[in-house]
């Protein structure tokens, strides 16, 4: 590093940014179309059900608030025989033990890509978007506490959320015997598979993913990171910390009041102008937000430093106010949901690859409900459970996507 920090570090300022990445047009195809891409585990030898109506049924299911296999066979069961024969069924329908031993074997991360490709092609793209728009993709693990594995470990899914559409658009599953870390190259394949391109994608993930190997598989694909650092990182967190903070001006900062407590959020970012300035690959900015709150006349204070890829003319300090707090949507919006609504972490699935493929099952419900207006997800799917026939014939229908 230079020997004065201060000249090392310009504050961030606004400049002008580059367009958009332009949305792909396509078809919105209907479920039943969509899940046909699914290979069948099956022994094509005494094969009854289609695949795809199997796969249609618990898709539609969970929207409706089924939140276990059991209840995914109930729900079919229920069924009028026109709703049944729209799903790609004839006059019989599975056993539960049918049901439960076809969904145990399929490929969970597969899965997850083909119905987080159907959700992206139907999900409407923000109304014409700014010039600063970005595509943020929230990265963030999450364990199946009731999927206890038979040596005692549980299983944990590591998940990849669109910030601006509410769509988890990859999930894959952690090795029993490793941690997020090496999952990570997995994910950004399968949210390539999605997108068709990472190019101009910004990933935000916590201080775990502040790894070399993540910041420069990323850059690889012309992508972005934003990550928190912290002391797995010792020598970057030494460097950030000791920036000369006190020098350099508030870029941005936000009050916000409610639930009994007032909190402040003041960000500073700085960008690094000589090479090596920072201990960490393509980093452009290095980032500290205070977060203090006032909790019953109780005042505490929280300091976080960041790095983030993108240079000071496309991240200015108000953009990175907002896109940090949008890491928390993919705890707020899809696992808290998924343990309330759906009680995720009372449901005991163990067997095969069942606990990934019912996530999968419950992001896909939690993202339709997004993307069709709803902003309740409990009362979606009792409102989707009452009018069964309606939502059927909206996840198998096809038409042209309109812009």
């Amino acid at each position: 590093m230079a020997s004065s920090l201060i000249t090392a570090l310009t504050v961030t300022t606004p400049h002008t940014t580059a367009a958009p990445v332009p949305v792909t047009a396509g078809e919105r195809n209907g479920l039943l179309e969509a899940l046909a891409k699914i290979p069948d585990p099956r022994d094509p030898r005494g094969i009854r059900y289609p695949l795809s109506a199997v796969l249609a049924v618990a898709v539609c299911a969970v929207m409706a608030g089924a939140s276990s296999f059991a209840a995914i066979t109930d729900w079919l069961h229920d069924l009028e025989g026109h709703a049944r024969t729209s799903l790609g069924f004839g006059d019989a329908v599975p056993v539960g033990t049918t049901m439960w031993r076809l969904l145990i074997r399929l490929d969970p991360t597969l899965l997850a890509t083909v119905l987080a490709g159907w959700l992206h092609t139907r999900a409407q793209r923000p109304g014409s978007p700014s010039r600063r728009y970005r595509r943020v993709i929230a990265l963030d693990g999450k364990t199946l506490r009731g999927a206890r594995l038979g040596d005692g470990r549980q299983v944990h899914l590591l998940s990849a959320l669109d910030t601006s559409t509410g769509l988890v658009i990859a999930q894959v599953t952690v090795d029993t015997k490793s941690n997020e870390i090496t999952s990570f190259v997995p994910l950004l394949d399968a949210v390539e598979t999605v997108l068709g391109t990472l190019a101009g994608v910004l990933f935000i993930a916590d201080a775990l993913h502040t790894q070399t190997g993540h910041a420069d598989e990323v850059t690889a694909r012309n992508a972005h990171l934003l990550v928190q650092v912290k002391g797995n990182q010792p020598t970057l967190f030494k460097q950030l910390k000791r920036l000369p903070w006190a020098q350099i001006p508030v870029g941005d900062r936000t009050r916000d009041r409610g639930h009994g407590r007032r909190e402040t959020r003041t960000v500073k970012a700085v960008t690094v102008a000589t090479p090596g300035g920072i201990a960490f690959p393509h980093a452009q900015q290095a980032v500290r937000i205070t977060r203090t709150r006032i909790i019953a006349g109780r005042t505490s204070r929280e300091t976080a430093y960041l790095t983030v890829s993108l240079p000071a003319g496309h991240a200015t300090a108000r953009d990175l106010q907002t896109w940090i707090r949008r890491h928390w949507h993919i705890e707020n919006k899809i696992h808290h949901v998924r343990d309330v609504t759906f009680r995720e972490d009372l449901h005991q699935a163990r067997t095969g690859t069942g606990p990934a493929v019912i996530a999968t099952l419950r992001n896909t419900a939690i993202g339709w409900h997004r993307i069709t207006g709803a902003t309740n997800i409990a009362r979606a799917t009792r409102q989707a459970n009452r009018r069964s026939h309606d939502l059927i014939i909206a996840v198998t229908s096809s038409y042209p996507r309109t812009q």
